[in-house]
């Protein structure tokens, strides 16, 4: 090691421009500043529309030019950042002594008078600059995360398709008439135009049973439910929301394939056996001047298990 470069100050190399060790485009900071400063600008605004692209379900080519494009430019733009503006070495020390002349720091305070305002000021315009593109880009890499969750389930947790005056149909969307199920017959049905409802086959399926041809009552409350012997229970499970789809006639018991749950169609579904927490949910009917099968509203409970489950 020369003598010139031990006793070379250590905080003059990197803040002069005429440092022979800096790089041609570090000598004229003002213009890198602006590219920075663009491709941070750059990188910004097409996350923006990666943003809006997403929200609106473009193609996924500009889902990907958008988001990658804006990656880039905020990579790029810190990459020239740490490359062009910052100090840049070989850096030196004298070894003895350890502290500094009086020269060396006079030295070091003017080239800081002269250039650290400049440095200081324009840097913090592109430190904001920086930030905003990685503040940007953290919403927006949420926004993948948010969707893969699906839509947001809104009132369909405590509500179904069944309103007042659904006409129950079966899988076919033919309606049901008090006529078309013989005593102890099963069958299950769907509020009519389920097939085009959110919901769908999921929540709306309730099994109708005819138990008699005379209307009765499944609870206390539930006087007008029942109406010619048909009665209407939600096919989920209120265990783990497994179709309850097997009938046993003669005990009047509903049973669920799963887990074995059973329950009892002629007081209100409560559950005589297995692990299911509560009993079925019941659908008030009523039969109009036709004889075709309606409900008198929605269920008056959620339907299936959930975190609305309680004992």
């Amino acid at each position: 090691m020369s003598n010139q470069d031990q006793h070379t100050p250590v905080s003059l190399r990197g803040l002069n421009a005429d440092d022979p060790h800096m790089q041609p485009a570090a000598r004229r900071p003002r213009i890198v500043e602006g590219w920075i400063g663009f491709l941070f600008l750059l990188g910004i605004a097409l996350l923006v529309l990666f943003a809006v692209a997403f929200v609106m379900n473009l193609a996924p080519w500009t889902l990907g030019a958008t988001l990658g494009g804006g990656a880039v430019s905020l990579g790029a733009g810190l990459i020239a950042w740490g490359k062009y503006l910052m100090p840049r070495g070989p850096f030196v020390e004298e070894r003895h002594p350890l502290a500094n002349s009086d020269e060396d720091r006079d030295a070091f305070a003017a080239a800081i008078v002269e250039r650290g305002g400049g440095i200081i000021q324009r840097r913090k315009f592109l430190g904001g600059l920086l930030g905003t593109g990685m503040g940007v880009f953290g919403v927006v890499s949420l926004f993948p995360l948010v969707r893969s969750l699906g839509p947001m389930p809104k009132g369909t947790l405590f509500h179904t398709d069944w309103t007042s005056g659904s006409y129950l149909v079966d899988i076919t969307g033919r309606r049901v008439n008090v006529t078309d199920l013989a005593i102890g017959s099963i069958t299950t049905v769907y509020p009519e135009g389920f097939e085009n409802t959110d919901n769908g086959q999921a929540v709306d399926q309730t099994v109708l049973i005819r138990i008699s041809n005379e209307s009765f009552t499944t609870m206390k409350g539930r006087e007008t439910w029942a109406p010619q012997g048909y009665v209407a229970y939600s096919k989920l499970c209120t265990h783990l929301g497994c179709p309850v789809g097997l009938y046993e006639q003669q005990l009047q018991l509903l049973v669920c394939p799963c887990h074995q749950s059973m329950f009892n169609v002629a007081n209100g579904a409560i559950p005589n056996f297995g692990p299911a927490p509560r009993p079925l949910p019941q659908l008030p009917l009523m039969v109009d001047s036709n004889g075709y099968l309606q409900s008198q509203s929605d269920y008056k409970e959620p339907v299936g298990p959930g975190f609305w489950e309680r004992s």
